[in-house]
């Protein structure tokens, strides 16, 4: 069953040169683990929030996003109450700045079991404990009467994923939730993420700048950049053979979680800086940053998705991959780009 489905989504702001979202597609179903993977500014955050119904003051929307089949673009407040209490919720990258420091960690927690649903103290603090010892901390009543402070990071995010679980959503929308862990803590948070999807059935999208991180959990990788996604695949699929430039970079300048024998692969870095909202081009947007673009088509036409494949991919010259990635090979515990070029070079 979709859980949720972006169709079309188009989000501009005033003032900007290029749209904030260009036309997203992209679904999560029952039970699956979607990530959203891109550089900073891609979109990603502004496609999550999107799910919850919350779009940028004074922007212009098309498209649609369904949450379990309610549109959410022009929804009134009682749709989206019902959606955001309900189906789905939110797990913030920063868990210090999602939780009021002055508060103690059971009332952030009972806050809207109490004042959106009417629970009864005792039983919102029974149903907190629950929830802390189903995400992995000991002794939750003793952390129930902490502050924050008093919490470490991992803990922390725990804690707001705990949150996200009160009122039992069927989608989870995870922006960046490990972001500011140690790596160790990283493999925890996203070991509970992977046991909560398979206990409770639970349909995530995952916002991550990290693609191997987005493959040691996720089905499927959606590729952003510039407001747009430039190809979508099942994971090993996406790291055997990436058919776009963009995503050939981000495997390329990413250190692979567990890497083959022998010495370490060299890091390549994607040349250029991201294109910003004052900036547009006719054509691709990640031409400029492109080692293999075609003078007169790649920067004058902007190359829509089109199947290759497995996956779907938004690329001129897809159809010129010279061959799969080269490495120990394939799946997700690999992020390992090509050493050769990713396409024939032009004679």
């Amino acid at each position: 069953m979709t859980l949720l489905a972006y169709e079309a989504l188009s989000i501009t702001l005033p003032a900007t040169a290029r749209p904030v979202l260009d036309g997203i597609d992209l679904t999560v179903e029952e039970g699956e683990i979607v990530a959203l993977v891109g550089e900073s500014g891609s979109g990603k955050s502004v496609t999550a929030r999107a799910a919850l119904g919350l779009f940028p003051a004074g922007c212009r929307t098309s498209g649609r996003v369904r949450v379990d089949g309610t549109d959410l673009v022009g929804a009134d407040a009682a749709h989206l109450r019902a959606v955001r209490t309900a189906t789905a919720a939110m797990v913030y990258q920063d868990p210090r700045a999602a939780i009021n420091p002055v508060r103690r960690v059971g009332d952030f927690l009972t806050e809207s079991l109490r004042q959106v649903h009417g629970w009864p103290k005792d039983r919102a603090d029974t149903r907190a404990a629950e929830l802390l010892a189903a995400v992995g901390l000991p002794d939750p009543v003793r952390h129930l009467n902490q502050y924050p402070h008093e919490l470490s990071g991992g803990m922390l995010q725990r804690v707001v994923i705990a949150a996200a679980l009160t009122t039992g959503p069927r989608l989870l929308l995870c922006d960046e939730p490990t972001t500011a862990l140690d790596v160790s803590t990283q493999a925890e948070i996203l070991a509970l993420l992977g046991g909560l999807r398979r206990e409770r059935g639970l349909g995530m999208l995952l916002i991550t700048h990290d693609i191997e991180l987005a493959a040691a959990v996720s089905d499927r990788i959606h590729v952003m950049y510039a407001g747009r996604i430039v190809e979508t695949a099942p994971v090993a699929d996406l790291f055997a053979s990436p058919r776009h430039p963009y995503t050939a970079g981000l495997l390329g300048s990413s250190p692979p979680l567990t890497g083959p024998d022998g010495p370490p692969a060299r890091l390549v870095p994607v040349p250029g800086s991201p294109m910003g909202l004052l900036e547009s081009a006719p054509g691709c947007a990640f031409a400029p940053r492109c080692r293999f673009v075609r003078p007169g088509r790649c920067d004058q036409s902007p190359p829509a998705l089109q199947r290759q494949g497995p996956g779907l991919v938004a690329c001129h010259r897809a159809g010129e991959l010279a061959g799969p990635a080269t490495g120990p090979g394939p799946g997700p515990a690999r992020a390992h780009a090509p050493a050769v070029p990713l396409y024939k070079e032009d004679s």
